[in-house]
């Protein structure tokens, strides 16, 4: 299974939409909460190429935000990926 990041911040809605499906998913993943933490949001920014959260990471896949991910989900793409 690969790894699964999600840059986050404590009171986005979008964020807490994300983890709600991966965890309906069974998956483990790892949050990097980057309110505060410049440096955090700097390396979000640099891996996405933008500025919103979630950014979410599927091994070297940039899925995108929440809608990305809700997406993939719904065109059944989500599961091959997480499986991979």
């Amino acid at each position: 299974m690969p790894k699964i990041e999600v840059y986050c911040t404590q009171t986005c809605p979008y964020c807490r939409m994300a983890e709600a499906l991966l965890e309906r998913k069974g998956v483990e993943y790892t949050k990097i909460f980057i309110d505060g933490d410049a440096e955090a949001w700097s390396q979000m920014e640099l891996r996405s190429k933008r500025k919103t959260v979630p950014q979410i990471f599927i091994g070297d896949y940039h899925v995108g935000g929440f809608d990305d991910l809700s997406a993939l989900n719904a065109a059944g793409e989500l599961d091959p990926l997480l499986e991979a």
